[in-house]
């Protein structure tokens, strides 16, 4: 039996997991991406090539050391090199030696019909199409519990009174939803998570700065290569809000555009109108969306050498100007380190934190003249 691995993003391998090894496959589970995931992606990938796809050449390289002997992977479309990702990596695979079977998913969206080959690809069990749909909507039930999960760890982490108690409470959730099975078993779970979460001792009171996060979608995903940006923020007493979840990627690339995904390219269409690939439209849209909602500030993570984040960058000013909304930019690669990245993130959020006890300064003065 062939040995089935994908990219890790995040805790969604949880759900691959389920999914394919419902389907009859034997997966290898991609290990989180470590100092020697990242030297082996740089040894063996071009160096212009951006971030992920050097994260992601480490990865296959230790699967297949684990015994992988397929990738199922993503495609894409538009002016990226993410659509182009597969056929090198088995490039680079089959220059080293290893003959890896790669199956990429392109968009179903776009197109069906590589989606329906491929499922029925992976489908070893030969489960019926009733059967098939049941595993993906299981699968998909998941993905949103952990989804849902991790979004309430971003409230409540910055107005914890235990330091660290979010994080601790969080990774005990994982699992509770990671063994959850049936539909029913993941649903009971999910408000068990939510509930401890919500149990976590908190200061409610506390006056926290709200973040918006915004940028490429791996690097956005995956905690491993944005040095946990996230957690760090929440540790600073900043609620984030991250623009991209893979449920929400999902809707919109699978059979139908969400209004969502509608209303963020409505929101960037008098700054960049046309599509210029990866989520460069998507950066600039939910900046502006996030600046509406009376967010302090945004933050844009992108790979270094990562065109459509690169375009987005020269356009941001502009935005940061026109809504009144500080933005910092994080390009991130093998040299990228935590102890730098914390420092600016510091400094951003006490210069956020004066710009809004002077802006509160400013309307208490202006009150009290509209008193007198």
């Amino acid at each position: 039996m062939s040995k089935v691995t994908f990219p890790r993003m995040g805790e969604s391998w949880r759900t691959f997991k389920m999914l394919l090894e419902d389907l009859g496959n034997e997966v290898v589970v991609p290990p989180r991406p470590s100092k020697k995931t990242l030297d082996l992606g740089v040894r063996h990938s071009p160096e212009f090539a951006c971030f992920p796809l050097k994260i992601l050449t480490g990865t296959y390289l230790e699967t297949i050391e684990m015994g992988a002997d397929t990738i199922v992977t993503s495609g894409g479309m538009g002016p990226c090199r993410a659509g182009e990702y597969a056929m090198l990596h088995h490039k680079i695979l089959k220059d080293l030696g290893h003959d890896m079977k790669m199956i990429v998913f392109e968009l179903p969206r776009y197109y069906p019909f590589n989606f329906i080959k491929n499922v029925w690809t992976l489908n070893k069990s030969r489960v019926c199409i009733r059967g098939i749909i049941s595993r993906i909507k299981r699968a998909w039930r998941k993905l949103q519990a952990l989804d849902n999960a991790e979004k309430l760890s971003h409230v409540v982490r910055p107005r914890e009174i235990n330091r660290g108690a979010t994080t601790r409470v969080y990774h005990k959730i994982l699992d509770w939803i990671d063994q959850a099975y049936t539909t029913e078993q993941i649903i009971e779970a999910e408000a068990a998570a939510l509930e401890a979460m919500r149990n976590i001792p908190q200061d409610h009171t506390r006056e926290v700065l709200k973040v918006g996060i915004i940028g490429e979608i791996y690097v956005l995903l995956e905690p491993a290569s944005n040095l946990e940006m996230e957690e760090t923020l929440g540790n600073l007493g900043v609620e984030v809000e991250r623009s991209m979840f893979l449920t929400g990627w999902t809707r919109d690339n699978t059979w139908t555009e969400t209004t969502q995904g509608m209303t963020v390219k409505e929101a960037a269409a008098p700054y960049l109108p046309e599509l210029i690939g990866g989520h460069g439209r998507d950066s600039i849209g939910n900046t502006i969306l996030f600046a509406k909602r009376g967010f302090d500030g945004m933050v844009q993570l992108a790979p270094f050498t990562c065109i459509p984040e690169i375009v987005a960058r020269t356009i941001l000013p502009r935005v940061s100007r026109d809504y009144d909304i500080p933005i910092l930019t994080f390009f991130l690669d093998e040299q990228t380190g935590k102890a730098g990245m914390s420092t600016r993130l510091e400094a951003f959020t006490e210069l956020m934190r004066r710009k809004k006890l002077l802006l509160k300064k400013k309307n208490v003065a202006q009150k009290n003249i509209y008193i007198a």
